[in-house]
């Protein structure tokens, strides 16, 4: 039987004449080039270049959908206001409006399975807006509704719920990272495996300045990895002889996902909140 999970969420809908070129110069991948509909992931850098949010952003034709983790639509918004200056870009918080789930495949009623990697169709008398992402290792959908939809949404979804910490447990086996979960921002996104929210051949954007140094050096001297070891902890420090050597993000059982510098030998033992690890290979998903 077909699983969902509902995702803690937040979303923002630009509208205007100017809302893709302005979402373009904040965000580090290429809107512009994705089809209509279409879907991007992407950071928003600060001056740094270090991740102040993540995003799918999703290109239609009446407007510009941003998917956020909880509580994180306020402030981008808030961004945003501070750079608009003459643009013409309307920003509005449909979190109360908009719901969010995952179906763990892509059996859903109306979508095409051969078809493009976001479609609109219609179920449960309502809506949905659906993006394929890969959330727990094999690609599945990401269900955008109406919340006054939800309960016939759901009863034409006939499947089964799971908990968020099934989903959790599963991306962080797949090494999928996920910026809010395993606490990656204020870090470069490269650092983290976010390389496929990126675009080195778009304009320039807050940040871009940093990330073109970074291309051009072409490497940095962390990357995500997970490291194993019994009943690791989430969110702690990672040492090598007693040496700060990186920090894990979100953990489950015996694996934890990593930020942890490239040049340790793969048979360092390593210390994570007390607790020995080794290194495992590296995962480079983005969530």
């Amino acid at each position: 039987m077909t699983a969902f999970t509902r995702l803690p969420s937040s979303a923002l809908r630009l509208t205007g004449a100017d809302r893709l070129d302005f979402v373009q110069s904040q965000m580090t991948n290429n809107l512009k080039a994705a089809p209509t509909p279409g879907m991007v992931p992407a950071c928003f850098l600060n001056h740094k270049g270090q991740i102040e949010f993540f995003a799918h952003i999703y290109k239609r034709e009446g407007d510009v959908y941003l998917h956020l983790a909880e509580h994180q639509a306020p402030a981008l918004a808030a961004r945003f206001r501070k750079y608009i200056i003459f643009d013409a870009v309307e920003v509005q918080d449909v979190t109360d409006q908009l719901a969010t789930l995952h179906v763990w495949s892509e059996t859903v009623p109306g979508w095409e399975t051969a078809g493009a990697a976001v479609q609109s169709f219609e179920l449960g008398g309502g809506t949905v807006l659906a993006g394929r992402i890969d959330r727990s290792g094999t690609p599945g959908l990401d269900l955008h509704y109406l919340r006054q939809h939800e309960a016939a949404l759901l009863t034409a979804l006939n499947a089964e719920e799971l908990p968020f910490a099934d989903l959790e447990a599963a991306r962080v086996r797949a090494g999928i990272s996920d910026v809010t979960q395993d606490g990656w921002a204020g870090l470069l996104p490269q650092e983290v495996g976010l390389d496929s929210a990126m675009s080195y051949r778009k304009g320039c954007y807050v940040g871009q300045e940093i990330m073109a140094r970074l291309e051009a050096r072409g490497n940095t001297r962390y990357h995500l990895t997970q490291v194993r070891g019994e009943a690791l902890p989430a969110h702690a420090d990672i040492l090598l002889g007693g040496k700060l050597v990186g920090r894990t993000g979100s953990s489950v059982g015996d694996v934890a996902l990593a930020r942890i510098r490239k040049d340790l030998p793969p048979d360092a033992v390593l210390e994570v909140g007390g607790v020995a690890a080794r290194l495992e290979t590296p995962a480079v998903s983005a969530g």
